[in-house]
């Protein structure tokens, strides 16, 4: 059996299936991109539910795999060379797990970088963007009497949308015929910001009908269902 013992964060989260990868993570758009792709690679994990509540990411245990405390981790007792990998940022983990299963990752070096481009979009622009203007519209904006700050979140936004709405012109998915990691990143934060943080007329989602059409279709695929639910609450 493979011994896991020596990632310290296995004494808090014990690996009943020491031989699958271990899933650290919450439901979250960032931490859903690992639980989506695990689901749609088909590799075996094991999920485990990291308490916000409980402030578990800024446990000692914790930290040990993932020093910046944000969701999802992983562990991975089978990586290079045969060797258990921890790693931690979701977009290192698409990429390890694209990598490790030739699968959502174009194999020629041209489509490669520009997949890793796209996916560095959404990391460095609609990651950030999103979730700052979805937390002042639904938690802290609603006491500033002043929306400039809040109009400033919403044009970038929108600014972003365009961007990602001109790209699936006349494409299936951002990188054409194919789905890749750089959907699996992107498309967990366009549903979360017209879903849970109630920002869609805000942005004007209706404006995008690219981005609503591709958001359809990912948001119905089998392995997007259970990683959006996956680890589950309780």
């Amino acid at each position: 059996m493979t011994d896991l013992s020596f990632f310290p964060i296995t004494k808090k989260w014990p690996a009943r299936h020491p031989d699958r990868i271990q899933l650290y993570s919450l439901p979250t758009p960032n931490g859903v991109k690992a639980a989506i792709m695990l689901e749609e690679t088909k590799l075996p994990y094991e999920p485990h539910l990291v308490r916000f509540e409980e402030n578990e990411q800024n446990s000692p245990e914790f930290l040990t795999l993932s020093p910046n405390n944000k969701i999802p981790a992983i562990v991975d007792p089978d990586g290079p060379d045969g060797r258990p990998l921890g790693l931690f940022e979701s977009g290192a983990i698409l990429i390890y797990l694209a990598e490790k299963t030739g699968k959502f990752m174009p194999s020629d070096a041209p489509g490669r970088y520009q997949t890793i481009q796209w996916l560095m979009f959404q990391m460095g622009g609609i990651g950030p963007m999103f979730g700052q203007l979805g937390f002042f519209n639904k938690f802290a904006g609603k006491d500033y009497e002043d929306k400039r700050p809040r109009d400033r979140y919403v044009a970038e936004a929108r600014r972003l949308l365009g961007v990602l709405d001109q790209r699936l012109e006349d494409r299936d998915w951002i990188m054409g015929d194919e789905y890749t990691i750089a959907d699996i990143a992107t498309f967990p934060w366009v549903g979360n910001l017209i879903g849970f943080y109630e920002a869609g007329d805000l942005v004007g989602i209706a404006d995008f009908k690219n981005v609503r059409r591709v958001l359809d279709i990912f948001a119905a695929r089998p392995a997007v269902v259970k990683g959006l639910d996956t680890p589950k609450r309780t």
